[in-house]
Formats: C-alpha cells, sequence, structure tokens
C-alpha cells in the first residue's frame, strides 16, 4: 500500500520510498524516513496535493510522490 492510499484520519509506517536520485533526498531531508509514523490530515478535493503530520508538523506532498512512499498500516 502506498501513502496516497491512505484516507483522513488513518496513519502509517513508513516502509519504503520509492523515489529517487534529488526527490529522495529532499523527502529524507523532511523527515520522510523509513520506519517514521505519518498520519493523513486532508486531501485536496482533486487528490493532489494530500498534508501530512509526521515527527509533529504537517507537511503537503503532491500525489505522484505520495504514490512512491510504500507504508504499513497502522491502528
Amino acid at each position: 500500500m502506498n501513502l496516497a492510499m491512505l484516507k483522513p484520519g488513518e496513519a502509517g509506517k513508513i516502509v519504503k520510498i520509492g523515489a529517487i536520485g534529488p526527490l529522495k533526498r529532499r523527502l529524507m531531508d523532511m523527515g520522510v524516513l523509513v520506519g517514521e509514523k505519518v498520519k493523513v490530515e486532508k486531501v485536496a478535493p482533486l487528490g493532489d496535493p494530500i498534508e501530512v503530520t509526521i515527527k509533529n508538523y504537517n507537511l503537503s506532498l503532491r500525489k505522484k510522490e505520495a504514490e512512491g512512499i510504500a507504508v504499513e498500516v497502522v491502528k
């Protein structure tokens, strides 16, 4: 399952970051790391962007970026 599939209010643990190169480095600099818990706060009406909470701050990701982040759903 990827981050874009989660609904608002659902949370997951990052298991893999599929991005490569500068995009992966940028995501990692913003705290998107394997093992981190991420919670979907809001999704825009057309599905892009997605607002998530990670490491106690909010981050907006494009849907394409979120699709490249594999997560495991946590309760």
